[in-house]
């Protein structure tokens, strides 16, 4: 007998009523089992482990009868392949269901290629041990939404299923609102507006997206400029309605006003050197946007409802260091 049967296991019992009748036996199921996603009880059904009236059945569309007996055998959570490692989080709140991180630029979220160690999915399960119920039946951390490497800002992470599925709910119907600010080249006009671009990702680069990328998605975002530096350069906070890839710095390019220090889709030197000499800044100041290491962008507010409890929580964080050192600067 191998590891993982030895382990103890939880069996849950239904039976089908009227409201059920005729639906699909994982959809009936997903009514029925609370807390656990459509496509956690795909798996279970298919690998065996749900019982109809005495027998199993592995057909997730499988037409279900009133009267039927369901019985479910729910495997134990397995380990995530990541290790935990002990990584410091700016923890800005936590509980059973669901945690907001401020996460730091230079922090990967996701292990990857190049990545397998020092990411921010290591952080959490060594932070969150064994309060991880699993996520698809694996015991990780439920990334709801991500941020790219060197941007900046706040995040909320489900702990189990259920919380997972409220959450992605929310970021699928956009009431779960995220705020951005960046600083760019030059100031957008209109200064307040909606960029409504599909992306894609660029088949001359495939490390970059493009709103003339290839199989692209919708994509829209709320943009106003917060405050102008000599006409040089601009601060704008970016509402997204959706969350594409590099989104906010897709489309500002797209609105030739990328952000500062972006290495992807990064202005030229010499187009923010002219434009902040011409707008009388001093060499040091000049240097000190050129030379800014990472993309210009900060995810400085949140708000979601909590999945479990109802509650609508909204969080703000401070611009970090260097972003706010910058803009002393100008």
């Amino acid at each position: 007998m191998d590891e993982r049967s030895d382990k103890e296991k939880d069996t849950l019992r239904f039976i089908i009523s009227e409201e059920q009748v005729g639906q699909r036996l994982d959809k009936a199921l997903a009514a029925l089992a609370d807390g656990f996603s459509r496509s956690r009880l795909q798996n279970i059904i298919q690998d065996g482990a749900l019982h109809l009236n005495g027998l199993v059945c592995r057909d997730v569309s499988h037409k279900v009868s009133l009267g039927s007996v369901i019985e479910i055998e729910i495997p134990p959570v397995e380990e995530a392949a990541p290790q935990p490692e002990k990584i410091a989080l700016d923890v800005i709140y936590e509980d059973e269901d669901v945690l907001v991180i401020n996460k730091p630029a230079g922090l990967v979220v996701h292990p990857g290629a190049g990545n397998a160690s020092g990411t921010l999915v290591n952080a959490l399960l060594y932070h969150c041990g064994e309060s991880l119920s699993g996520i698809g039946g694996v015991a990780r951390p439920g990334i709801v939404h991500r941020l790219d490497k060197d941007t900046s800002g706040l995040m909320v992470v489900a702990k189990h299923d259920r919380a997972h599925q409220g959450l992605a709910a929310q970021l699928e119907d956009r009431s779960l609102s995220r705020i951005y600010e960046a600083l760019v080249l030059k100031v957008p006009v209109p200064v307040k507006g909606v960029v409504d671009m599909p992306i894609g990702r660029d088949p001359r680069n495939r490390l970059k997206m493009s709103v003339k990328g290839q199989n692209a998605k919708p994509a829209r975002t709320h943009y106003r400029v917060l405050k102008v530096y000599g006409e040089a350069l601009s601060l704008v906070e970016c509402k997204l309605e959706s969350g594409r890839t590099h989104q906010i710095r897709v489309h500002m390019q797209a609105l030739k006003h990328p952000l500062i220090g972006d290495p992807l889709y990064r202005a030229q030197d010499t187009a923010v050197c002219g434009a902040m000499k011409k707008a009388g800044y001093e060499e040091d100041v000049i240097m000190a946007a050129l030379n800014f290491p990472r993309q210009a962008l900060h995810a400085k507010s949140i708000s979601f409802v909590h999945p479990l409890s109802g509650e609508v929580h909204n969080y703000e964080v401070d611009t970090p260091d260097d972003f706010f050192n910058l803009l002393k600067k100008l």
